[in-house]
Formats: C-alpha cells, sequence, structure tokens
C-alpha cells in the first residue's frame, strides 16, 4: 500500500505551493489543507465558453462581410466585436487545455 492511501495522518505527504522548493511555508490562510479547485465545473465553463465566443466570432465577422460602410453597425464595429471574441475564444481553448492536462495528471496519480 502506498503512502498516500494509509490511515495514518502523519504519514500523508502534503501538497507543495507553487514557488515553494524544499521548504514548507507556514499556513497563513483558513482554506483546507487538502483545497482542490472544481476542474470539472472549469472543464464544462471553458467548454461552453470556447463554443460561445467561436460562434460570436464567426457571427460577427460574417455580419461585418455583409454590411456597408453606412449602416448602423458599422463594419468596422462588428470587426472589433469579432476580434474581442477571438481573443477571449483562445484564452477559453488554452484554459480548456489547462483544465485537461491537470485532470490527466490527477487520474494518473489515482492509479
Amino acid at each position: 500500500m502506498s503512502r498516500r492511501h494509509t490511515q495514518d495522518a502523519t504519514a500523508r505527504v502534503p501538497r507543495a505551493r507553487p514557488g515553494t522548493t524544499g521548504r514548507r511555508q507556514a499556513r497563513t490562510g483558513t482554506e483546507p489543507v487538502t483545497a482542490r479547485s472544481a476542474l470539472k465545473l472549469r472543464l464544462v465553463l471553458s467548454v461552453i465558453g470556447l463554443l460561445v465566443f467561436v460562434l460570436g466570432t464567426v457571427l460577427f465577422a460574417v455580419w461585418a462581410g455583409a454590411v456597408r460602410q453606412q449602416d448602423v453597425p458599422d463594419p468596422t464595429q462588428l470587426t472589433v466585436l469579432a476580434v474581442i471574441c477571438g481573443v477571449l475564444a483562445v484564452f477559453a481553448a488554452v484554459d480548456l487545455v489547462v483544465v485537461l492536462l491537470r485532470l490527466a495528471r490527477e487520474r494518473a496519480r489515482r492509479t
């Protein structure tokens, strides 16, 4: 049986905080020792965000191509909205990759 799965509380290996190498700093907050991020919720939110922002990018880009300069909203405004949605889609895609990597790392630790 590995050290992680024993019932002895002193045998547990604490998770290191980012930025601390080789030494443990005293805890200053009230968070639990085993606090974890809700990765499945982040996965769902990043997938939804990615879909919404990709669809927004396509919608605003097509709309910007279909209107004339005199129309309201003008093509420049729609292009700016398409670029903003595109940037947010990239952020959602990066977050999706990070969440998938963290989930894979947690699954690998369990086995």
